[in-house]
Formats: structure tokens, sequence, C-alpha cells
């Protein structure tokens, strides 16, 4: 063979190099979604991303089927691109290999037309085993042009909420990480009758003011865990409802929102039980809660119990640490029936905007009981200019247990294991006892950071 010529040579080489990128791109994109698998472009089912031109729920829908009802290992894909849709259906039961993965890189718009959502959800995940969503996508539910439309007006009961944007219903052995939710219409990402879940290192956005925008809510679920996901709407970062048991949250940022939450619980008569919750390592700023558990009055007879909050960071926190028993109820008449019991807040610390930063406010009918308080160090920065204002917390119809475990606290301060059953609607009780710990037998008030332990104290 004669040799090439040096035009040949160079023209050879710059084709292998296309190639080579080619194969490279090829390749990458192979990684992106797992070699092996059959990928279900949505795009081949005859999705446009127009940028919301085009409703592509049915290709959406179709590509999942193929993707579901396949035998072999099976990934559908949402390819860049901004694509808009109605409600999607996401059902099983899947006869393809398991996980099935779903690869979000688009971005996916809801409709704004709220007569689209008939089942006041957008994307509707049922009847699944061992499902991966992720990839750095976004879900924008567009709730900016229907929140007005929010029939609740504020109130907390309400049956009638705007879509939710992702639900997940008898799903188990699944996995969502990586992408974003943005402007839901309502609730963002709901996980009903579900087991082993995970949800992790997601993003949730939405306006302080956004109605009902619940960041994660979890009810009738086992064995869930949340883990470092940044989190900020016009409602709960996390909700925990009836009937979840075994839920781990960790490495939460939260704020804007109402904080983390445990309930409300009781609005309903067939709720269940909730036990075994665990909130570590979080972080909570300009919220207007931050560790709370809430119930309604004339409820069923229910248990909260086994609660750890552990570990938490408060950056101006309206109420930190709040049981709160009358949740949206104060006119009703009848007492919370849930049992709220052996319920843990340790290692609490930062900063607060409230006057109360510790409110135990439970159920005449059933005292909350085994409450406990380790480690409470809570700065007051709400701007009163009163002298010697006092910063205290309220308690009603509790048992509860203060305690200092770390030893960094002086010996005026330190009370180890005090219990205190509070009965009335008033937080005179522990004011007293908190005036003999921070006042010396010289009248001297002790406190002079103005910072708070076990939520009780004054702000010099």
């Amino acid at each position: 063979m004669a040799p090439l010529r040096g035009f040949e040579a160079k023209t050879l080489l710059f084709l292998v190099g296309l190639a080579l990128i080619s194969c490279g791109a090829q390749a990458a994109r192979r990684g992106l979604v797992d070699n092996g698998a059959t990928v279900f472009d949505v795009t081949t089912y005859g999705a446009k991303p127009d940028n919301g031109q085009t409703d592509n729920s049915m290709a959406f829908i179709q590509a999942w089927n193929a993707a579901c009802k396949s035998t072999g290992a099976a990934k559908l894909v949402i390819p860049p691109g901004t694509f808009m849709t109605s409600e999607v259906f996401f059902y099983g039961p899947c006869t393809c290999q398991t996980p099935i993965i779903v690869e979000v890189e688009g971005t996916v718009l809801a409709q704004s037309d709220l007569s689209e959502f008939p089942d006041n959800q957008w994307i509707s995940v049922r009847h699944v085993d061992s499902l991966i969503i992720q990839g750095q996508g976004t879900l924008h539910g567009q709730g900016e042009a229907v929140w007005k439309f929010d029939s609740c007006g504020g109130k907390t009961k309400c049956d009638s909420r705007l879509p939710a944007t992702i639900v997940f219903s008898d799903v188990s052995n699944s996995i969502v990480q990586g992408i974003s939710l943005v402007n839901s219409k309502g609730f963002n990402l709901k996980i009903c009758d579900s087991s082993n879940f995970t949800v992790q290192n997601i993003t949730i956005t939405a306006p302080a003011d956004s109605p009902n925008t619940d960041g994660i809510h979890i009810s009738r679920s086992n064995q869930v865990t949340i883990l470092g996901c940044t989190i900020g709407t016009g409602d709960d970062c996390i909700s925990i409802g009836e009937g979840a048991t075994n839920v781990s949250v960790s490495g939460i940022t939260c704020g804007p929102g109402h904080g983390i939450s445990i309930g409300s619980l009781g609005l309903r008569p067939d709720e269940h039980d909730v036990s075994g919750i665990v909130v570590k390592n979080c972080t909570l700023t300009n919220t207007t809660n931050g560790a709370r558990i809430k119930s309604w009055h004339q409820s069923p007879r229910i248990q909260a119990s086994n609660i750890v909050f552990e570990d938490l960071v408060m950056n101006e926190v309206r109420n930190p640490i709040f049981i709160d028993q009358h949740y949206g109820s104060k006119k009703k008449p009848g007492s919370s029936l849930v049992k709220i019991r052996d319920v843990h807040f340790k290692n609490i610390r930062g900063t607060t905007i409230s006057t109360n930063a510790v409110a135990l406010s439970c159920s005449d009918v059933v005292p909350c009981e085994g409450i406990e308080l380790v480690d409470i160090d809570l700065s007051y920065t709400g701007g009163s200019t009163i002298q010697n204002f006092i910063f205290s917390s309220a308690c009603e119809h509790a048992i509860a247990t203060f305690s200092v475990n770390s030893g960094e606290f002086g010996p005026e301060t330190l009370m180890d294991s005090r219990v205190a059953y509070c009965r009335e609607s008033t937080s005179a009780l522990w004011i007293q006892r908190w005036i003999r710990q921070f006042q010396g037998e010289d009248g001297v008030r002790r406190d002079t950071l103005g910072s708070i332990q076990f939520g009780h104290g004054f702000a010099g």
C-alpha cells in the first residue's frame, strides 16, 4: 500500500479524531444512562422540547409504559430541553429488570391550567418496586400562575389544595436524588403508603408566601430516609404525617418555611400512630417554627412517640421548640386525643426572635409524657428594648425533664434532671425556677449574654 501523502494523513487523523470524540460523547451518554440499559427517550415517543408549546403528557406516559413493560434493564430519559405536560402517570407493577431508572436532565413544566389536574397531582407514581429518579433536571410547577386561586385562603383545615408536583403511592425500595423542584402549585413531593424510600440531595424552592407548598410530606410509610436536601417553601420544609414510622431526617437546610414538623395529626378519624422519628444535624433559618409537633382538637385516639430532634441549629427562628396540640383549633370544642410521649429535644442551639423559646402546649385530656430537653442553648435576637426582659418558655399539661450534659455552664445555671409537671397554661412555674438559677445571692443576674439554657433565662 502506498504511503499517505501529508494532506491525506492529516485528513485521516482529523476524521479519526472526530470519531473518537463522537464515541466519547456516546460513551459519556451511556454512562449517564447506565451501560446495558435500554434507553426510552421521551422524544422518541413524540415529546417536543418547545418551551411549553406542546402538551407532552402522552409521550411521557408511553415512554414509561414501554420501559416498565420491557424485560431487560430500562431507563426512561428526559433529555435537555424544556418540556410541558399536564397530568402524568407512571404506574406499575413493572416487568423490566430492577431498578427502573428515570433520568431527568431537562426541565419539565406543569400546565398552568388547573383543569388539567383532576386528580390534584401532577406526576403520580404508583405500585412500583425499585425505582430510581435522578439527574440534574428540574420539575417546575409554575405555581406562581395559580397560587392566587388557592381556596384554602390561609386556613389550616382545608381539603381543597392545589396539585402536588409528584406523589409516590405504594412505592418501595426506591430513591429520588439530585433533581430540583421549583414553584410547586401545592405540595412538592409526597410519599404515601410506601416503604424503604430515600430522598437525597434534592433542592426544593418556592417563595415564603406561596400557600401550602410543603417540601416533603410523608404519611403511612415505613423506613423513609431524607438527607442532604435544601428546602425553602411557604409551608413546612418537611411534614411527617399520620402513619409514618421509622423516618430518618438529616442534613437538611430549611428556610424559608414553617420548619420541620410532625403533623398535623388527628384531623381525620382513620389515622394511625406515628413512631420512630429521628431529625438530626439540620439547620433552620428564618422559619416560623423549628422542631414542631402539632395535632388537632377532637382527634381520634392515636399516639406520636419515640421522637428525637437532635443537633439542630436555629437562625432567627420564631418558635424553635414547639408542641402545639391546639393546631388550628383554638375556637373548636373538644380536646386533642393524640398522645405525645417519649420526645427528646437534644443539643438545639442558635437564635430566636420569639419570646417563648420553648412552648409545650399539650392536651388536657392526654398530657404529654416523657418530654426531655437536653443542652438547649438559644439566644433572643428579637430586638426588645425592655430592660430585664424575661426570655421564658410556656408549658401546658406536660411532664418534662430538663438537663445539661455538656458541662459547659457554670454551677449557677446547672439544673440536673429537674422534672416539671405543668398543669396550667402558664410559664410562671418555670420562670420562678430559673430566677433562682440565674440570680445569685448578691441579686446579680448571671446570664449576661442573653442566651438561654433549656428555654429559660434573661436577655441581659
